[in-house]
């Protein structure tokens, strides 16, 4: 069979909208964000702060109630909010100890669900994940050693 002009472009244009049609359907595919929330702040309004800037400026949000956005890390003795660019320094000293308290549980917004609550089998991952956090600052604890800028307590709200 001779592949002529006309076959090639007919068999072009019905690849170009099949390409775009998996496109579409990839992107719509899509993890919706998991919000987990306490009771503990109801009523209090939080200020939205950029990381770079909560770093920068610690001691003018000393007792203030924030929602910064960053990556979360954890392991052996660390719970810290890091900046989430790859192009700045990720050391204790850029970060916030993050102290999540079980006075102030945090359970996945319409239900029962915990957010360190094992679910199926499994918990929740959040390690090196980019989290919206909201909470209250205190620049006088410094987490673990004392290292880092200063700590995000009263966790309230977690969006992962």
């Amino acid at each position: 069979m001779a592949f002529t002009y006309h076959s090639v472009i007919v068999g072009y244009k019905m690849v170009f909208p099949l390409f775009f049609l998996v496109a579409i359907v990839f992107q719509s595919c899509k993890s919706e964000k998991k919000i987990y929330q306490s009771e503990c702040a109801n009523g209090i309004s939080f200020k939205h702060v950029n990381f770079s800037h909560l770093i920068d400026s610690i001691q003018n949000y000393d007792q203030q109630y924030v929602e910064v956005d960053g990556t979360y890390q954890e392991g052996k003795e660390e719970s810290a909010l890091v900046n989430d660019s790859l192009f700045v320094d990720h050391s204790n000293e850029h970060a916030i100890w993050v102290n999540f308290s079980q006075d102030c549980p945090l359970v996945l917004v319409g239900t029962r669900r915990g957010l360190f609550e094992d679910n199926d089998g499994a918990f929740i991952v959040i390690k090196n994940k980019p989290i919206t956090i909201r909470g209250k600052i205190d620049v006088r604890h410094k987490g673990h050693l004392g290292s880092y800028r200063g700590t995000i307590d009263r966790v309230s709200f977690v969006k992962l």
